[in-house]
Parts: C-alpha cells; structure tokens; sequence
C-alpha cells in the first residue's frame, strides 16, 4: 500500500490535537499526553515518511546503536540534598517605609469634595483613607468606589503638585 506523504502531512496541519493524539497511538502503538501540536505534527510526519521511504539504513541503526554505547551514563543517582530542618527560620519580617508623599495632607484632614451634586468627605488617616466608615489603603481606591471607575486619587481629589502652589 502506498500512501501520499505529502497529503498526509497537509492533512496533519489541519487535525485538533485530540485527533493528532490518536493519530500517533496509531502510528507509534504508544499513547501520549503531550498537548504540543507541533511537536505532534512533526512526530507523525517523520513516522509516516519513515514508514514510505524504509526509514533508517542498517549502517545509521549501528552508528547510532555505537554511539549509544559510547555514551557516558550515569550509573548511579545524583546524591539528595540534605533536607534543610523545619525549625529553621528563614523568613524576615521588617517594616517597609515609604517616601512619604507631600501631596497627602496630614493624618486627621479632613478631603472635601463635591461631585454629581453631593459634597464627599475622606478623612485622612495615619494608614489609609476613610470614606463611609470603610478604610480604604489609597486614594484612587476610594476614588474607583466613589466614581465605579479606575480614577487617579490625586486627580480626583485635586491633591496635585502643581495645585498645591
């Protein structure tokens, strides 16, 4: 029986991977797990053109069986880690302190702003915002509560450099 490689191939490019999956239990007699596409096409193409053209010559099947043996193997596993003892502590806590930022007043201000006909008022505290009762960690958080969108704090709040001078 001789089949059209080359329409085989075509053919393989346009299967799901499922059907590629199938194809090379088929082809190889082995299922596989892998869900690399290319990898698969390439596989079952070179099977099929082996398959037409004979596949390797005896003299490349011995170079590569002399090779083989020639190979360094490691005959023995490489040697486990020693396990590091669970009372070990490897974490470090530290307090992280930021660039205090002159565009935010003073814990205890009081933001006052109107919009869409109602005045909102922030209260500025020494961690965060608080708006309704809720804290909040940054500006533009109570900003994207207050407006339903992603807002610029500063901007919202007209906190900006160039309007403080």
């Amino acid at each position: 029986m001789s089949i059209n490689v080359g329409k085989e191939v075509a053919a393989l490019q346009r299967m799901t991977v499922k059907e590629l999956r199938s194809k090379y239990a088929e082809a190889f007699g082995d299922e596989t797990r892998t869900g690399n596409k290319a990898w698969l096409v390439k596989r079952i193409a070179w099977r099929l053109q082996a398959t037409a053209e004979g596949g390797l010559s005896e003299r490349a099947r011995q170079r590569a069986e002399e090779l083989a043996n020639d190979a360094d193997i490691r005959m023995s596993p490489p040697k486990a880690k020693p396990a590091e003892s669970p009372n070990e502590n490897r974490t470090v806590t530290a307090a992280v302190r930021f660039a205090d930022d002159n565009r935010i007043p003073l814990a205890g201000t009081v933001l006052t702003r109107d919009y869409k006909g109602q005045t909102l008022q922030v209260r500025v505290l020494a961690s965060g915002f608080e708006y309704e009762g809720e804290v909040y960690r940054s500006l533009s958080a109570v900003a994207k509560q207050i407006t339903g969108t992603h807002t610029n704090g500063f901007l919202f709040f007209r906190l900006r450099k160039e309007d403080q001078r």
